[in-house]
């Protein structure tokens, strides 16, 4: 499917009156993600942060005047990544142009593949990214949770004279990555479950050893995300004891991702623009610009491509601010961790918002060995603070 894509986008690269895509401008821009319409997977393009177009519907009533050549739609948005610096933008382009200048994203002639988004499922973008890869303590005011201003400005200065190299860990994607509107799942019995606001940039192609100046290059857009942890740390005995990345990672819905994918065109210079922030039934929690991050988001490009292969639809999270459990605790704006019944806001300006609503787990099946992972409660006592974070400061 690929190779057909890529040979019809490029016999499509001289679009109608002999011009070619870098002639061509897009009318108003858009986003791509993924929302359940129709009952399947679709891909579509956001316009207005209100409106879905399906995309191969959207496609298909274009193709109808022969003065376009016909193009295979991607099956999926790694397909769509994938193809889309080889030709597929400016069928993108055109579609876009097509709709705006017949006026059928609203009104009367509004077409019938158009749709409201509060009448779609929003789904994860990406669904499921080869591998997530993620900074852990990237923003000076999460390496200073809850300090004072004097105590931050000197941390700083002396992480600003050390560096070091970026930290990164993976996190698992099917099973952890949600879409907007999917609930977070404490599960049972861990009831330290953190919050962190996140920029995803999306891989756009492969690559290995890719230099920070070069790394722009090599993204095809961005997108909301929340590394939810679980702060409950692993029960003393055995192998190792306290820490655990795969226990304060890696459980189901821990990785919400979206509402959709920024294509990098229409969003500008992260290190420039970034805002993040999110909110706790209402209440601002974290906030934060670039100019927080430790390491550049090109410079994490850089790291992660020297570790392992970049592909076109992987994720690199930039790591978060302050404002997390025990900055919170510190500074009154909490007194615990997330509880059930809770909702989340998670925002980067000119991208859109995630929202979720906490939920407990149920109870897990009475047949279990004692194998699985017990209850926080059961190995630790106390709540709240910063000497209750057993997952670390990540």
């Amino acid at each position: 499917m690929r190779s057909t894509i890529v040979a019809a986008v490029l016999v499509a690269l001289t679009g109608p009156g002999g011009l070619s895509a870098q002639d061509v401008d897009v009318a108003e821009p858009f986003k791509v993600g993924t929302f359940e319409i129709g009952g399947a997977p679709t891909v579509g393009l956001v316009f207005r942060d209100a409106l879905v177009v399906d995309l191969g519907a959207a496609n298909a009533a274009l193709e109808t005047n022969p003065v376009y050549p016909r193009v295979p739609m991607p099956e999926d948005m790694l397909e769509l990544i994938g193809q889309y610096e080889n030709g597929l933008k400016f069928r993108l382009y055109e579609i876009t142009n097509d709709l705006v200048a017949s006026n059928r994203l609203s009104g009367s002639s509004r077409a019938d593949y158009v749709h409201d988004l509060g009448d779609v499922r929003t789904l994860p973008p990406i669904m499921y990214p080869g591998k997530v890869m993620n900074a852990a303590v990237n923003f000076y005011t999460h390496a200073c949770e809850g300090c004072t201003e004097e105590q931050l400005q000197a941390r700083t200065l002396e992480r600003q004279q050390n560096r070091g190299v970026p930290y990164l860990f993976l996190k698992p994607s099917r099973g952890a990555i949600i879409g907007s509107g999917d609930d977070i799942v404490i599960p049972y019995g861990r009831d330290r479950t953190d919050w962190e606001v996140e920029m995803g940039t999306v891989i756009g192609r492969a690559g290995k050893y890719i230099a920070a100046s070069r790394a722009e290059d090599y993204v095809f857009g961005y997108m909301v995300t929340i590394d939810v942890s679980d702060r409950g740390g692993r029960p003393p005995g055995g192998f190792g004891s306290g820490s655990d990345w795969f226990v304060g990672k890696g459980h189901d819905t821990f990785a919400p991702q979206g509402p959709w994918i920024v294509p990098k065109e229409f969003y500008g210079d992260p290190m420039e623009r970034l805002h993040q922030m999110l909110t706790i039934d209402g209440v601002t929690v974290q906030e934060a610009t670039a100019g927080d991050m430790i390491h550049s988001l090109w410079e994490l490009i850089e790291y992660a491509s020297s570790l392992i292969t970049l592909y076109p639809g992987d994720v690199l999270n930039s790591g978060t601010s302050g404002g997390t459990s025990s900055g919170a605790f510190e500074t009154g704006v909490r007194s615990g961790y997330l509880e059930p019944g809770e909702t989340i806001a998670a925002s980067i300006e000119g991208i859109g918002t995630l929202h979720h609503t906490v939920v407990g787990e149920e109870m897990p099946p009475g047949d279990l060995s004692g194998a699985q992972l017990p209850p926080v409660d059961s190995y630790r006592s106390g709540r709240g603070g910063r000497g209750g974070r057993g997952g670390g400061g990540n």
